[in-house]
């Protein structure tokens, strides 16, 4: 049987900001506290079956490129360290440690910046490009243009927004392929604090961006990878309609698409979790 894992929490002495599709986000008034739960979304759809380690993957991955990226902009985390957090977060340490970040309440910016890599067939683009869309934390998401964001959130701050996306890629990626993985494509998300803009939410993890494995990589075939595409193509193989609610996963699914999640965590930092 799978491990235990953790679908949801319920603090209810603490005022719940959201539940998103994977994390709950609790206001603590200064600061907001993002609680990364074993949760699994596929076509928008979340599933029953958790997933052993992945919310301890997302926070540890994350905090990894948040640090990783500070030289180029500054991002929301306060600390993952629980020890640091309120007292009253005391009673909730053990859940707590491991899978949540502390963070700054920030005004988020009403876009997604996606940096995709890759063609549908996994062909190698010349270059990085930039696809905005809208943020939904259920449903689809929308493709935009740069002219929609500008309207949104003004050219100079458009044009930041796009520019440091593609320059943390562009980064990111570099070092990622040095370490055996293609980072296919990617998503950012921003913020205002204090008039500037910032980097928040996640990063570069197997939830927000499709990681190929470059020794196997082939172009224009259908690529292994270490996010949940594995998920998806199980689905896909089910005479399931893709609407809620969701079929739950076998246990041999589970164990494979958590052994994916532990293996880019590894890979990327040279660490596991037993030791990170």
């Amino acid at each position: 049987m799978p491990e235990k894992v953790l679908l949801s929490t319920d603090y209810k002495d603490l005022k719940l900001f959201k539940r998103g599709k994977v994390r709950d986000v609790y206001d603590l008034g200064e600061h907001l506290l993002i609680v990364s739960t074993d949760r699994i979304s596929a076509f928008d759809v979340i599933l029953p079956s958790g997933i052993p380690s992945k919310g301890q993957v997302l926070t540890a991955i994350s905090l990894f490129w948040f640090e990783f990226t500070r030289d180029i902009i500054p991002n929301h985390l306060v600390t993952a360290d629980v020890n640091r957090y309120p007292a009253q977060l005391d009673k909730y340490k053990g859940e707590l440690e491991g899978r949540s970040m502390l963070v700054l309440k920030t005004n988020p910016l009403p876009v997604e910046c996606v940096v995709p890599a890759g063609l549908e067939e996994s062909d190698k683009l010349p270059e990085v490009i930039f696809t905005p869309s809208t943020k939904a934390d259920v449903g689809h998401d929308i493709n935009i243009d740069q002219d929609y964001v500008e309207k949104k959130v003004g050219k100079a701050v458009a044009d930041k927004i796009k520019k440091t996306s593609i320059a943390i890629y562009q980064k990111a990626s570099d070092y990622a392929r040095s370490k055996g993985i293609i980072i296919a494509d990617t998503k950012f998300e921003f913020g205002l604090y204090n008039n500037e803009v910032i980097l928040i939410d996640e990063i570069l993890t197997p939830d927000s961006s499709r990681f190929w494995p470059l020794d196997l990589y082939l172009p224009g075939a259908s690529q292994p990878s270490f996010d949940k595409q594995f998920v998806r193509d199980y689905l896909e193989s089910l005479d399931w309609d893709k609407m809620p609610p969701a079929p739950k996963l076998p246990d041999e699914v589970i164990k494979m698409t958590s052994q994916k999640y532990l293996e880019a965590y590894q890979r990327l930092t040279g660490k596991s979790l037993d030791n990170s």
